[in-house]
């Protein structure tokens, strides 16, 4: 347990400077972006006269040089502050933790079932003996390859909203409903039918292909061909020896998915009216909130670093042959 919590710790410290260059990145590429958020409002106003312009940029301290702006982002970090969304009128950590919480429930929703799924049907296809099953795992896969997110979105949307009238169309719970309790937990559970199943669905396909190939691979190893000499049952060798080992490229994909599948939440939440960090992150790049869209990628890449970490630490828990360094 000790070599895990110092291999944490060390992992730790080599995040700060990543974190600082993520930070000088996104910041110089988002200033290449023409227009800015005093041009927005500017425009909202019907007014751009050049008196009003340069006061609005001396307000949101747009007017300053760029290397001046970053060292003043930089220094509100050190304070643990990621500064003032001049345009919702609310800090930025304030509105990050009010949004924070749909995505995590939308991501991990989405991929504990696409995990759970995919590798069932994955185990399935390398173990059955029936070509018609592989066949249709294999077609759902391609599809699932192919088909983008959004445009399954819309369908569902389509099939089970429009026409058949089951599902709400969007939100994460219903707004004038006063339900309390469990009957609260069922109605946001409606709402995360879809948005889960879109979200899902690409995900799925790729957890599918990689634990058949994984399994495929371990059942060539020759503790495999041991256990059966040892007159174990082929079940109990498929799941307990198999299985177990086949699950350490899966580790790998899911913390290598942490980021994709938030990039993939924006497309998402935008489709269904999820109010998360993707939807919040479009509001902010379609009004030139710079301050706001900085704090969410700074803390979606706190996120992946973190998720790089722990995904180390599972894979050596799994295999002991691993040494952390």
């Amino acid at each position: 347990m000790l070599r895990y919590f110092a291999y944490f710790i060390h992992r730790l410290v080599q995040v700060i400077p990543i974190a600082l260059l993520i930070i000088l990145a996104n910041f110089f590429l988002l200033k290449m972006a023409p227009g800015d958020i005093t041009d927005v409002m500017a425009g909202e106003m019907g007014a751009a006269t050049p008196e009003l312009m340069a006061m609005l940029r001396q307000q949101f301290g747009t007017d300053q040089s760029v290397p001046l702006q970053l060292m003043h982002y930089y220094g509100k970090l050190l304070s643990f502050d990621l500064g003032f969304s001049f345009r919702n009128g609310m800090s930025v950590a304030v509105l990050i933790a009010e949004r924070l919480p749909a995505t995590v429930l939308l991501a991990s929703a989405s991929l504990l079932l696409a995990c759970v799924t995919g590798v069932g049907l994955g185990w399935l296809s390398a173990n059955t003996r029936r070509p018609w099953i592989k066949n249709g795992i294999s077609i759902l896969t391609t599809v699932g390859f192919a088909t983008p997110l959004f445009w399954i979105g819309l369908m569902l949307i389509v099939l089970f909203s429009i026409h058949l009238q089951w599902l709400p169309t969007g939100g994460v719970e219903d707004i004038d409903s006063e339900y309390e309790g469990i009957a609260r937990l069922l109605d946001i559970a409606r709402h995360m039918i879809m948005p889960v199943l879109s979200l899902s669905f690409f995900y799925l396909a790729i957890y599918a292909r990689i634990t058949r190939t994984a399994i495929k691979d371990v059942e060539r190893l020759d503790f495999v061909r041991t256990a059966h000499a040892k007159g174990l049952s082929n079940v109990r060798v498929s799941v307990v020896h198999v299985l177990r080992n086949a699950l350490l490229p899966i580790v790998t994909v899911t913390g290598m998915q942490i980021g994709s599948i938030l990039s993939g939440s924006v497309v998402i939440e935008t489709v269904f009216a999820w109010p998360g960090l993707g939807r919040l992150a479009f509001d902010a790049v379609s009004q030139r909130d710079l301050n706001l869209l900085l704090g969410i990628l700074f803390c979606s890449s706190l996120v992946v670093m973190l998720t790089n970490i722990a995904t180390d630490l599972i894979y050596a828990a799994l295999d002991p042959r691993i040494e952390l360094k």
